[in-house]
């Protein structure tokens, strides 16, 4: 057996001229020291560490309010971070081992999935208040947020399943069965659908928003562990955490058009914003 390669998930500031934050800066948390490293997006050097919660997760950015969000799975909470200074502005009590992070910059809503405590946190991004705290299914690892339809998904590990949510009533509208393990989901707006890595039975589900069922199952190498969807070329890119490859689907056609060779015990940088 190959040695296994790594996800790391980062946070991504745009530039402002792609309409986001002009601090172009990168945020990668470090599980092992309890800190978030701050890179140049141009230079990628360095900018400064961040001293968080203890084992640092999982991270993603509201670019409409400049703030940064990680899940602190070692202490049940979530950091704050002010983009602009680079300084932590908030500790948030969450429930057990909260993993993923997803952000509705629309409505400055922030949802956590609690694994270890089988919920979905709501927060709300001005006050950084747990507003609500809604049941799901067993070990909630993941979530993503489709804004435009207000609608929240997050895959139950254990359960083989994806809630999805009603953000405007924080209760859930529908339980999508998936592949077994699903370990992380990704939303594309281009075509309303939903991607999910189902790391056991190395597949993606493909989700139609519309209707919350499941459209097509997407072959890929073992073990895909992290979605990333490039809206600009409707392709997704699947991490196969066994492998060191990356799966390349057309959103189109849902497809593997390419693998992408990554090298053992290489880093995957999958960006959030």
């Amino acid at each position: 057996m190959g040695k296994k390669a790594k996800a790391v998930h980062v946070a991504v500031d745009f530039p402002s001229s792609q309409g986001k934050s002009s601090n172009n800066q990168i945020y990668i948390t470090n599980e092992d020291n309890n800190t978030v490293s701050v890179v140049d997006g141009v230079t990628d050097e360095l900018i400064t560490t961040i001293n968080v919660g203890r084992q640092p997760v999982n991270v993603n950015g509201n670019s409409s309010t400049n703030r940064i969000y990680v899940t602190n799975k070692g202490d049940d909470t979530v950091s704050v971070i002010d983009a602009g200074t680079n300084t932590v502005i908030g500790i948030i009590p969450v429930g057990g081992q909260p993993s993923g992070v997803g952000i509705n910059p629309y409505m400055d809503r922030v949802y956590i999935t609690n694994a270890g405590s089988d919920t979905v946190s709501v927060i709300d991004g001005s006050t950084n208040i747990v507003v609500a705290t809604i049941p799901v299914e067993t070990h909630p690892i993941n979530v993503d947020v489709h804004p435009y339809i207000n609608r929240i998904y997050v895959a139950n590990k254990f359960k083989n399943t994806v809630s999805v949510i009603d953000g405007l009533t924080n209760t859930i509208m529908a339980t999508v069965p998936v592949g077994d393990q699903p370990n992380d989901i990704g939303t594309n707006l281009s075509n309303n659908r939903i991607y999910v890595a189902n790391k056991n039975s190395h597949t993606v589900s493909v989700i139609d928003a519309g209707t919350n069922t499941v459209i097509g199952i997407v072959p890929v190498m073992e073990q895909p562990s992290v979605i990333d969807i490039n809206k600009g070329n409707n392709q997704i890119h699947v991490t196969n955490e066994e492998n060191s490859i990356v799966s390349v689907i057309d959103g189109a056609t849902n497809i593997v058009i390419a693998t992408l060779p990554v090298g053992d015990q290489s880093p995957y940088t999958i960006t959030d914003a």
